[in-house]
């Protein structure tokens, strides 16, 4: 059985919990990149607002939020049982105040059957495709300047996925139960392939208390347009970037702020 419980000491010494070291160091890196997006959406938090992390991980993203601006208040969402538990010892460690809920998050409530892979636990999703993730990991890992060799190795198994059932819940309803009423400084959507259904489940009344969207995006069926134009609909300007690993596969990131 995969050991669910190791750590990563980060590079200023901070220990976190994760289901996977290596997984665990490349979103580090990802997230605190200085031409992502992640450190300039958080560079416009103010103290007191929300930030609503949704498909929160083990908590990497919440804690660069808590980092650059300590008094704002994450709701961190995840809602595979062992990531979760990573999730919640890394909040108490290193994120005060913050409030873990073990949720996916979708359009609507119910429940649905999530696909977990055991040694890729970032890439679990409700629409997992496990040769599309496949296809994206190789193109990766091939201008990250790997043979094809190497690829193979590394890949073989690596989206071997196991079914489990969790509950689905929408930002309002989040919202209504632990952020009545506050401004939402950012919104962060990171949830392989349900963006769409993350922001169809905001209610109209909640929109206008959105300052800011960062979000992984996949192009598939015109993801990516249909994304940003829900966002403009509801006076969120977005901004696209791909990062150059990433070209050739179906993955953006995307940084939208209200423009009035």
């Amino acid at each position: 059985m995969l050991n669910t419980h190791q750590t990563l000491k980060l590079d200023d010494g901070r220990v976190v919990d994760c289901p996977s070291p290596a997984e665990a160091r490349f979103l580090w890196g990802e997230i605190t990149s200085a031409t992502g997006f992640y450190r300039q959406a958080a560079a416009g938090l103010r103290p007191g607002d929300i930030v609503l992390d949704i498909g929160a991980n083990i908590g990497l993203s919440a804690i660069l939020f808590a980092d650059i601006c300590p008094g704002a208040r994450v709701i961190a969402a995840e809602p595979v049982p062992a990531t979760f538990r990573c999730l919640e010892r890394n909040l108490a460690a290193y994120v005060p105040h913050a409030v873990p809920v073990r949720t996916a998050v979708g359009a609507e409530p119910g429940i649905l059957p999530l696909t977990w892979y055991p040694q890729a636990p970032a890439n679990s999703g409700l629409y997992a495709d496990r040769a599309e993730d496949d296809e994206a990991t190789r193109i990766f890992l091939r201008n990250s300047g790997l043979d094809d060799e190497a690829i193979a190795l590394i890949t073989a198994g690596l989206h071997q996925g196991e079914q489990i059932d969790v509950e689905v819940t929408t930002v309002s309803a989040i919202l209504a139960a632990h952020g009545p009423g506050a401004e939402i400084g950012l919104l962060k959507v990171d949830v392989e392939r349900a963006e769409l259904d993350v922001l169809r489940g905001i209610a109209e009344k909640d929109w206008p208390r959105i300052r800011t969207v960062v979000a992984e995006v996949h192009d598939t069926d015109g993801g990516l347009a249909k994304f940003r134009e829900l966002l403009g609909t509801y006076g969120l300007s977005a901004r696209i970037r791909q990062d150059p690993s990433l070209r050739g596969t179906d993955l953006h990131e995307v940084y939208a702020v209200r423009t009035g």
